[in-house]
This record gives C-alpha cells, sequence and structure tokens, in this order.
C-alpha cells in the first residue's frame, strides 16, 4: 500500500522540482518581465512563493533588485546555491511583513495564491501586499481559473502521467484531479513510483479556485486597480506567450493572469 507523507516530495527535493518541471527559456520571468516594463514598475520586485528561485533569478538579470521569498527553508537553500543575486528571505505567503513601501511590484506565478485556501488566507496575502507595496506598486499573478471547471471535466477526469529521470533514476507521477465545491477547492492527489524499489509515495495537496469576477472584487476591495483579468497568453498556457503578444481579454482557458495596481490614496 503507498506511503502518505505530510513532506512534499518536490518541495523537499528542489532539483528533482527543476527536473520536473523544466524551463530551460525561462518562460515565467519573460513573460512577468515584460509585464512591468509593459505597465512601468520601478525596480525593486518580490518574488512570493519564489520556489527555487528561477524566476527570481531571471528578473535580476533583467536589472532589477529582487527579494525573494518562500516558506521552504530546502527551496531557499537551493536558490541562494543555483540562482544567485536576488536576496531570499522565508516568509508566509499568507501573511508577512517585509516592510511597508519596500517594492515597486509583488510577483506571485504558477498558482502560488491559490495556496491561500480561505478568505482570511487572502484577505491576510493581499494586506500584505499593500503593506509591501509603494504606492502605485503593482501585483502581478499567474494561477489556474477556477472558472474553467464550471461545466468541464476534461482535467478531472483522466489522471496525468508524467514520467522522466533524474540523477539515474526512473521517476512516475500519476495525478488525479477533484474538485471541492463546498470548500472551493482543487484537490490534488498525486502517487509517485521509481525504478529503485522505494516504496510508492502519495502528496495531497490543493489550489484555492477563484473565479475571475472574484478575484477583481478582492483586488478592489484592498484597494487595487485591475489592470489586465485575462486567460492568456501566458507562460503556462498553449500556445504559450511570446514576445510582442498582447494581452487577451477572454477568462475562459484554465489560466487565469491579473495585474493590479495600487491605488494612490486620495
Amino acid at each position: 500500500m503507498p506511503a502518505t507523507t505530510a513532506h512534499n516530495l518536490l518541495t523537499d527535493n528542489p532539483e528533482l522540482y527543476e527536473a520536473r518541471f523544466p524551463d530551460p527559456d525561462r518562460l515565467a520571468g519573460r513573460w512577468t518581465e515584460d509585464r512591468l516594463r509593459r505597465h512601468g514598475a520601478g525596480p525593486r520586485v518580490l518574488d512570493m512563493g519564489c520556489g527555487t528561485g528561477r524566476d527570481a533569478a531571471h528578473l535580476h538579470r533583467a536589472g532589477r533588485t529582487v527579494t525573494g521569498a518562500d516558506l521552504s527553508e530546502a527551496m531557499l537553500a537551493h536558490a541562494r546555491t543555483h540562482h544567485p543575486g536576488p536576496r531570499y528571505v522565508r516568509a508566509d505567503l499568507h501573511r508577512f511583513d517585509l516592510g511597508r513601501g519596500r517594492f515597486d511590484a509583488v510577483v506571485c506565478l504558477d498558482s502560488a495564491l491559490l495556496y491561500c485556501h480561505t478568505n482570511d488566507q487572502l484577505d491576510g496575502f493581499l494586506a500584505s501586499c499593500r503593506r509591501a507595496l509603494a504606492p502605485g506598486g503593482l501585483l502581478v499573478a499567474e494561477m489556474r481559473n477556477g472558472a474553467y471547471f464550471l461545466g468541464r471535466t476534461d482535467l478531472l477526469d483522466t489522471p496525468a502521467v508524467h514520467a522522466f529521470t533524474w540523477q539515474g533514476t526512473a521517476y512516475r507521477s500519476t495525478t488525479t484531479l477533484t474538485v471541492d465545491r463546498t470548500a472551493q477547492l482543487l484537490r490534488r492527489t498525486r502517487v509517485w513510483t521509481s525504478d529503485d524499489e522505494a516504496e510508492p509515495v502519495v502528496q495531497r495537496s490543493a489550489w484555492r479556485l477563484l473565479f475571475p469576477q472574484e478575484l477583481r472584487h478582492l483586488l478592489t476591495a484592498h484597494g487595487f486597480d485591475v489592470l489586465e483579468l485575462h486567460d492568456g497568453p501566458g507562460p503556462r498556457t498553449e500556445p504559450p506567450w511570446q514576445e510582442g503578444l498582447s494581452p487577451g481579454t477572454a477568462a475562459e482557458a484554465d489560466r487565469l493572469h491579473v495585474v493590479a495596481r495600487l491605488a494612490t490614496p486620495r
């Protein structure tokens, strides 16, 4: 019987994470830099939920002064060693305080924002962003789109299977998604197997399902003006974003992209 663990095999092993989710072209970082330039963001950037630091380091190489924040000490240690340049700190996405008005932009990529499962956690995140941003600062986020699951089941019907080799060991992950409508969560069960005869490992996690107008309301309530809210193109869409592409106007596909500016106090 597979063993269930409270640890996360990917976040506990950053090298394995980068092997499973390669991004050799730094597409997420390039998309983010394009958004920051498009809306005239200043140089000071906070990458909240920075993970292994790949995107934070890309923004640093683009000339920005970057702080990467994450809750995983393993991820932060990997980032400092393998993706130097930014300052890396430990902080909780749900509520953080890195100084008032210290940043010109807060970036939150790859559905990290959706680890705020409750309304209190969402309010805590947005209040923390508001405190961290200078007047007129930007929030740039990219995530799954809750609206996609209204009447669609294609991502739920069949488990997704991925296989790859890392350090000579073949790994296979089988991921099943289910919708918890009461909690408004997309729950993920991932079973890991490998060819080294290790016991299979079951890991469970979840994302908050946010709908476009719900997200717009939350941002407005926290003092942000929404500049972009659309399903693509973005770093994880099909087809993916490319330089020169303008943001879309629909919000029907499975990814959601938002850029919002902290309103100047009246």
